[in-house]
């Protein structure tokens, strides 16, 4: 069985980060160990939150398991709340991934949470996007939404756009230094939104679902770590994110009759049932 870790900070209740990664990656087939980066009461969509910053935890654990010796094949990063913890995940990467002791043929997955809708989350300033490339410049694939994709590229975030304006961000983003560039939550018409991914070679990719008149808090991390669990598996990538993108429409579709759905996040439970049995098909 193949073993990740993410990266990310974990909700005691509310479905996002790590209370999203750790079932989703698991019901898939896929150890996934955790290496939480924050622990809050609930997610900062509840009026009422506590937060406890868990940066001088990271060393110690990395510490601890090269002690005792263990790898991953995979790596997942979701939000990470500073520019030291985008530092410390950096250090980590040395230790566990490619060029590292521990890590050979360890896959690094960075979804850098930090912006949607043009705008940086409240938390950030706007040094932080740069310490978020410094992330991104080391991983094998990388999954920004347009916001953070223009963030990072210094490229202009448009509402508006074409195909040369999406492929602009994605060599934006290969000069970064990761291997695969996805973008999500791309249109190409009315009623259509998907991924469009590209990577050193000039290998090209795109797919597209309808798009759902809900948004639903979590539906990012939904998707990513679905497409992380898929990698482990040794999907390709294309059918990796064809399948994420499925997935967050069924768990949209199944959240859109509960009333609180919008802040407290997509009913994805309900529907790893029909995951797990895509795994089967989808081989």
């Amino acid at each position: 069985m193949k073993r990740i870790v993410t990266l990310q900070d974990i909700s005691c209740v509310g479905r996002c980060s790590l209370t999203v990664a750790l079932p989703v990656i698991s019901a898939m087939g896929v150890e996934c160990g955790i290496l939480p980066t924050a622990v809050l009461s609930t997610h900062t969509m509840f009026k009422t939150f506590t937060c406890k910053d868990l940066s001088d935890q990271i060393e110690p654990i990395s510490d601890a398991w090269e002690q005792e010796g263990i790898a991953f094949d995979g790596i997942y990063t979701g939000y990470l709340a500073s520019g030291e913890q985008c530092g410390q995940v950096c250090r980590f990467f040395d230790r566990f991934a490619p060029g590292g002791e521990q890590g050979s043929g360890c896959r690094i997955i960075v979804d850098p949470a930090m912006a949607d809708n043009g705008k940086l989350y409240a938390a950030f300033d706007e040094a932080f996007p740069a310490k978020m490339a410094e992330v991104c410049a080391r991983a094998d694939i990388i999954l920004p939404n347009i916001t953070e994709a223009s963030l990072m590229t210094g490229l202009p975030y448009k509402t508006e756009y074409d195909e040369t304006y999406i492929r602009q961000l994605l060599e934006g983003l290969l000069k970064l230094g990761c291997r695969t560039a996805v973008i999500t939550g791309v249109s190409d018409g009315p009623g259509r939104l998907g991924v469009v991914s590209l990577d050193q070679e000039g290998t090209a990719f795109s797919y597209y679902t309808r798009k759902c008149p809900q948004s639903y808090h979590g539906t990012g991390d939904i998707y990513s770590s679905t497409v992380a669990g898929g990698l482990m598996r040794g999907m390709e990538l294309s059918d990796a994110l064809s399948l994420a993108a499925d997935f967050v429409v069924r768990c949209i579709d199944a959240t859109s009759t509960a009333e609180d759905a919008r802040w407290y996040g997509a009913e994805f439970e309900s529907q790893i049932p029909w995951l797990c049995g895509q795994l089967t098909e989808r081989r």
